[in-house]
Formats: C-alpha cells, structure tokens, sequence
C-alpha cells in the first residue's frame, strides 16, 4: 500500500505529461513525412524530410506572418508592461479605485472577444483610421493590460512594502523607492506577466483576424489559411506550427526560473 501512494503521483504525472506531449509528437512526426504519408491512418513511417519545412517558406508567406507576430507580440508586451506595472503599484499602495475598479477589469476580461472587436473594428477603421499591425497592436494592448496589472498587483504588497518604507525613512523619495527598490524586488512577477502577455498576444487570433489585413496577418491567421482546393495541407500546417512554437520552446527554458518564482510568490501573496 505505501509502494502504491508512491507510485500514484508519479503515475499521475506520466499520464498528464503524455496527453501534453502525445499530440505534439504526432505533430512532429507529421512535420517529418511526405504529403502522402502523412494523410494515411493508421499512421505509417517514410523516410524523414525536411521539405515540408521548406515548403512553407517557399509556397506560403510564413516569413511574413512570423515577423507581424513578433512584432505585434513584442510592442504590445513592451507597451502594456509599464503602465501595467504603474497601475500595479497604485492599486497596491493607494487601493486606487478600490475593489470597484478590479471588478470592472476582471468583468471586461470575462466578456466573449467578439463583442469587443466588432466595436473595435468600426472606432479604428471610421474614427482613429489605424489598420493593420497599429490596429492589432491597440487591441492586444487592451486585451493584455487588464490581465497584467492585475497579476502584478500582489508582487508590490508584503515584504515590498515594508523594504520600500525602510527606504522612504532613510531619505529615499516615493519614485527613487518605487525604482531602486519595489522595481527589482518585484522583478520576477514583472517578468512572469510579461511572459504570459507575450504568449497571449502571440496566440491571439480573433482581433488579428478582424482587424488586420492581408499584409499583416499574424501567424494564427496564416496558419488558418494553410487550405487548399484539395484540402488542408496537413504536412505543411504541422510544419508551421511547429516553428511556430520556436520562440515559446526557446523563451521557457531560459525564463523559466523567473517564471516559477513569479507565479508561485504571486499565489502564495
């Protein structure tokens, strides 16, 4: 009975962690076959290729579409991550809004995207006359500011506060604590919720969808579009998606200390 409740997380994991990874290697493996083959089930095993790799470079704008979402991805996280840090900190020091305004945030995040980009589409196309990335941008500034701040909100509270009045009594001004001390501190909730806003903004398709146009699809629109007369090319799309995943598959590991502190300081404030 003890070798089982020993066994029984680890059987647990193994079983999450294969309905995580099952699909990604049969993606994989799709990547690595011919058009042919890669249609057939039971699934059969061809001598790997790359070709498919090169095919969505040589008969498709991946390119394009992986340069509009880097770019929509980093200036909307670049935006979006000071002022989502300075409402942070306001709302931890001052209760600027009270539990009103957070009730409002989060209710907006709770609201189908459809309702807010059809708005969106007519403010930016008769009134504000953006297009293209600018518009997309704006959008994902909306959608991951809310989400942001209010995740970083718990990083400036606890022992921050107490370090920062510490400085405030040595002499310090509030904007000299706020950047020489609650800034770093706070640093790895900082870097954790500009992480998951880039992943959100990188994953977003609806709002890139709408508001953009042909020469600034994002890389979930492009992807979408992989069809043909005859049918989805399903060893192409598995090849972009793939590469796709390339800026998030390098970006964990090597934040992925940053992130776990993030996230579990800001569950366990």
């Amino acid at each position: 009975m003890r070798r089982l409740h020993s066994l029984l997380p680890h059987l647990i994991l193994m079983t999450f962690s294969a309905v995580i990874l099952v699909p990604l290697l049969w993606v994989l493996r799709v990547s690595l076959t011919d058009k042919r083959t890669a249609y057939r089930l039971p699934p059969e095993f061809s001598a790997l290729t790359f070709e498919n790799y090169l095919a969505v470079f040589q008969d498709y704008s991946f390119a394009g579409w992986f340069t509009n979402s880097m770019t929509v991805a980093l200036a909307a996280t670049l935006i979006s991550l000071p002022a989502a840090a300075t409402m942070a900190y306001a709302s931890a020091r001052f209760r600027t809004g009270g539990p009103v305004l957070w009730i409002g945030v989060l209710a907006g995040q709770m609201l189908p995207p459809i309702i807010l980009v059809l708005p969106m589409f007519m403010l930016f196309g008769t009134v504000l006359s953006l297009d293209g990335r600018i518009a997309i941008i704006v959008a994902h500034v909306a959608l991951n500011l809310p989400f942001m701040a209010w995740m970083m909100t718990s990083f400036f509270e606890g022992d921050i506060r107490s370090l920062e009045e510490a400085a405030r009594v040595d002499g310090a001004s509030r904007l000299q604590a706020l950047v020489r001390i609650a800034l770093p501190v706070a640093a790895p909730g900082i870097l954790a919720a500009a992480l998951l806003g880039f992943i959100l903004s990188w994953n977003e398709f609806l709002y890139a969808l709408v508001l953009g146009d042909y020469s600034s699809q994002t890389l979930p629109v492009g992807l979408a579009g992989l069809e043909t007369h005859a049918g989805v090319e399903i060893a192409s799309l598995a090849a972009a998606a793939l590469l796709a995943l390339a800026p998030v598959l390098i970006l964990l590991p090597l934040l992925r200390k940053y992130l776990i502190k993030g996230l579990s300081l800001g569950a366990l404030k």
